[in-house]
């Protein structure tokens, strides 16, 4: 099994094991600045989650075609209708199996997070 190194936090962006990619749950921060769009309208809180999604997945060596399941933690399961929209812009034809779970409030007032498990290709693992 592999890893990537996290800047500060005490887990990784992502691990590689067994040919799979799991990638942790992704927030709606702005890299670099790790600039919360708490405060967001939520399609942007969709839009910057699923972009750094794909950031993790290249830095795993990866794509959105290897993308096989992801969850969707959701605050306010309202929010579906706008989550599928966007959600499906972004993945196209590539449709990974999907869960939404509506949780509650979710950390630091964001109302999504997404992981997700895609195939790791024989350079990522």
């Amino acid at each position: 099994m592999t890893s990537q190194p996290a800047d500060g936090p005490h887990y990784s962006p992502f691990t590689v094991g067994g040919g799979l990619i799991f990638v942790s749950g992704q927030l709606p921060l702005k890299p670099g600045r790790d600039t919360s769009l708490a405060d967001a309208p939520f399609k942007e809180q969709v839009e910057q989650t699923l972009h750094n999604l794909k950031s993790v997945l290249r830095d795993a060596g990866a794509d959105l075609t290897q993308v096989i399941k992801t969850t969707v933690y959701l605050s306010d399961i309202a929010d579906w209708d706008e989550l599928d929209e966007v959600y499906g812009e972004f993945f196209g034809v590539t449709r990974p199996s999907r869960s939404v779970v509506p949780t509650g409030p979710l950390h630091f007032g964001f109302r999504i997070e997404i992981e997700a498990v895609a195939l790791a290709t024989t350079d990522a693992a």
